[in-house]
């Protein structure tokens, strides 16, 4: 099984917070990340006719360089990694997806249009801890 990898805006306050969640609840490794700005992302965001330049969106790619590796972007991305990481946050995530996705996207655009201002922006991705640098596949 591939593992699937979340797509985040490497200087994005809040998008580092979701990697630390992930991280922390994810004690299986299930998941792999990569920065919107790397090689990698452009690569295959480009193979799926996503644009590389929009740092707005989380994505997650689900069976990486498999036949049926498809993408999931805002709200069907997040609610993709609720239910993988199992116990409540499935729960959460099975309750989001029972709401309409243009009332979850729509929610999804206005946190993602102030995200900076509210969570602040780094000047450059962030480096992984040496234990949790083997998830992260553009260091």
């Amino acid at each position: 099984m591939s593992h699937p990898i979340i797509l985040y805006d490497g200087v994005c306050g809040l998008c580092n917070r979701l990697n630390q969640f992930v991280l922390g609840r994810d004690p299986e490794d299930i998941f792999r990340f990569a920065s919107l700005q790397s090689p990698l992302a452009a690569h295959i965001l480009s193979r799926h006719h996503a644009d590389p330049q929009d740092l707005d969106t989380v994505y997650v790619v689900v069976s990486h360089e498999l036949p049926h590796e498809h993408l999931l972007a805002r709200s069907d991305a997040i609610i993709f990694v609720l239910k993988q990481l199992g116990g409540i946050w499935m729960f959460l995530g099975s309750f989001l997806q029972l709401l309409p996705r243009v009332l979850r996207d729509a929610a999804y655009r206005l946190v993602a249009r102030n995200r900076y201002r509210i969570f602040g922006r780094f000047e450059t991705c962030m480096l992984p801890s040496p234990q949790m640098r083997d998830r992260f596949l553009d260091v």
